[in-house]
């Protein structure tokens, strides 16, 4: 059973910081492409940042400058460094990767986490 497991969302202010994380675990064969995604009410899910596992990156044009995906492989982590918060940045945020699970060695799959609300106050 492979699970994502998301974690350090919270309130802050306008301006602050918050660093997230997202823990996988399970019957792991391989990480491919991890990221982070964010919906707040209303809106659509989007892509905030995405890191493949050479670690290239990729950034919402939005969070460019201000947020920071990396990845522990050996761990099997990602985090997103957030700075610079702005009341729009408030959603609830969660990771995704693709996974190549022990019981589907042939395939991988997109497993997601549960969510971590990120309240940005102004």
């Amino acid at each position: 059973q492979v699970q994502l497991v998301e974690s350090g969302g919270g309130l802050v202010q306008a301006g602050g910081s918050l660093r997230l994380s997202c823990a996988a675990s399970g019957s792991i064969l391989s990480i491919n492409t991890m990221a982070w995604y964010r919906q707040a009410p209303g809106k659509q899910r989007e892509l905030v940042a995405r890191i493949t596992s050479t670690g290239t990156t990729n950034y919402e044009d939005s969070v460019k400058g201000r947020f920071t995906i990396s990845r522990d492989n050996a761990k099997k982590m990602v985090y997103l460094q957030m700075n610079s918060l702005k009341p729009e940045d408030t959603a609830v945020y969660y990771c995704t990767a693709e996974i190549q699970a022990l019981s589907t060695p042939f395939t991988t799959r997109a497993y997601w986490g549960q969510g971590t609300q990120v309240t940005v106050s102004s």
